[in-house]
């Protein structure tokens, strides 16, 4: 049976660093960089600017969590989709398709004139980023093929994805405080349009296929309702407890759909997420490093945001401005990561990051009412920011790294989706232990402003606790899992093997 035609999505194809195809292909990683950042940003910067929205569209306490939630459902039940759209019918084809949805549905977020609308809106912006963020990450996976390049190439991708969090703190404070809410929203036209102008002129085009793409449906229906179940009972986990159906009903059939997911990709003859991606060991220990990330990178920014806000009064604005140094600790250590993994490889490197974070967190946990932000927020910032950035970049390198041409995408997406998964179950998990940690300390102290203050710091301490168990068990799992030495590519297969 003919297969289509695998289209390549890749720059300029010189072999060496110089001239103008290196300039196209760093060009190339603005253009993914500014529509990475996009993605990334919006899973935060409109949890500032939430209260403000719920003021002025008049909705509940419990919708407010909808607007969250409803941009995390199709984003992460769709990526794989997207990613595989991505593969057959082209990479820079589904990315400036991703960016006109993404602009338009933050545009009518912006203007939205109630609840229903705003919830609409942010639908549609998972919807768009689902194709976008795949299309973007398997366009720098299949641009930068020099091993020197594709590791700076990473490190920058890697602190985007890791910082983007906190910058969307920062630019939602900024912005709420300083202009208007819809701007939250707002803000997404101008990088949509700088990314869309930029991709149709640096990215490459893509050959005509010479034969009709096939998707594997039931695997698809099989993910992106395990998924969206995992996503939407962790959802309701935060509202209604774990012990109700609706939170762990719906986790059950996510995990029963994803292994069902599983076994069909290894006997559907066009398997949406062929397991070669997965079963290569330093792949494998990638997506688990990512995974560990995901869950650990959320946590942090939510109880740290909720520890300088409440119990040390810092303004919006103040709290995205005390995340800077994490931003710059994590763009300087993917540096040093890129210089250390092609001479002595991924596994001493990853799991020090890991281990490294974990030391961070548990700094944290003395932060108290009088902990200043010199002497006691800002080192253990560093520390993280240090940590995450030397693990999370390289992990991503090389879960991409050696895959076929024409499974780019779906690994790209598998990451995006490991990410969103992993951030979205962590963030509930969390939630609850820090919740019950407040609530017990409360039981028996009783209910006076002191006791109020302090059981709020005995739930940050909770969960910074946990994750850095999180992080411990990480770094000793990914050491166990990469293979000893340097990574190089089989040129027979592609696939990473060791030096």
């Amino acid at each position: 049976m003919p297969q289509p035609e695998i289209r390549t999505d890749a720059g300029p194809t010189s072999p060496g660093p110089e001239g103008a195809g290196a300039r196209r292909r760093w060009w190339a990683l603005v253009v993914i960089g500014l529509a990475q950042l996009m993605v990334v940003l919006d899973a935060t910067i409109v949890n500032i600017a939430l209260p403000s929205a719920q003021s002025a569209l008049d909705f509940s306490d419990g919708d407010r969590q909808w607007v969250l939630t409803s941009y995390a459902l199709p984003f992460g039940s769709l990526l794989l989709l997207g990613g595989r759209v991505a593969d057959l019918f082209g990479r820079k084809r589904a990315f400036l398709i991703g960016l006109v949805g993404f602009a338009g549905a933050s545009a009518v977020g912006g203007a939205a004139t109630g609840f229903a609308m705003l919830v609409a809106a942010r639908a549609g912006q998972g919807l768009s980023g689902a194709l976008l963020a795949p299309a973007a990450l398997s366009l720098l996976t299949t641009t930068f093929t020099d091993p020197g390049e594709r590791a700076k190439a990473f490190s920058v991708f890697g602190v985007i994805a890791g910082a983007g969090g906190a910058v969307g703190l920062l630019l939602g404070g900024v912005l709420t405080e300083y202009v208007n809410w819809r701007w939250c929203l707002y803000v997404n036209l101008g990088f949509a349009l700088a990314a869309f102008v930029g991709g149709a002129v640096v990215l490459t085009g893509t050959r005509r296929i010479t034969a009709r793409p096939k998707l594997d449906l039931p695997g698809t229906v099989a993910v992106s309702a395990g998924v969206f179940s995992l996503v939407y009972g962790t959802a309701n986990a935060e509202l209604d407890g774990w012990s109700a159906p609706s939170a762990w009903g719906f986790l059950v059939a996510g995990t029963a759909l994803l292994v069902v997911f599983l076994w069909w990709q290894s006997r559907a003859p066009q398997p949406l997420l062929p397991l070669r991606v997965l079963l290569d060991r330093n792949r494998g220990a990638s997506f688990l490093s990512i995974l560990v990330v995901g869950c650990g990178l959320m946590g942090i920014f939510l109880f740290l945001t909720y520890y300088l806000q409440q119990s040390l009064g810092y303004s919006a604005l103040n709290t995205g401005l005390a995340f800077l140094p994490m931003i710059g600790a994590m763009g300087v250590a993917p540096v040093l990561a890129a210089g250390l993994v092609p001479r002595i490889g991924p596994r001493p490197v990853v799991p020090v990051g890991m281990a490294l974070t974990a030391v961070g967190l548990v700094w944290l946990t003395s932060l108290d009412l009088g902990s200043s932000y010199p002497t006691g927020v800002l080192p253990a910032l560093l520390v993280v920011g240090a940590g995450l950035g030397g693990a999370m970049a390289p992990a991503i390198n090389l879960a991409t790294y050696g895959v076929d041409a024409e499974d780019a995408g779906v690994a790209s997406a598998t990451v995006n989706m490991v990410l969103q998964v992993g951030g979205s179950l962590s963030l509930a998990l969390l939630n609850t232990l820090a919740t019950g940690a407040a609530s017990d300390y409360l039981h028996r102290r009783g209910h006076s402003d002191a006791a109020v203050q302090e059981a709020a710091l005995r739930s940050y301490a909770t969960a910074y606790w946990w994750s850095a168990a999180l992080f411990v068990a990480g770094a000793v799992i990914s050491f166990l899992l990469y293979r000893r030495g340097k990574v190089d590519v089989d040129p027979q297969g592609g696939h990473a093997v060791p030096a």
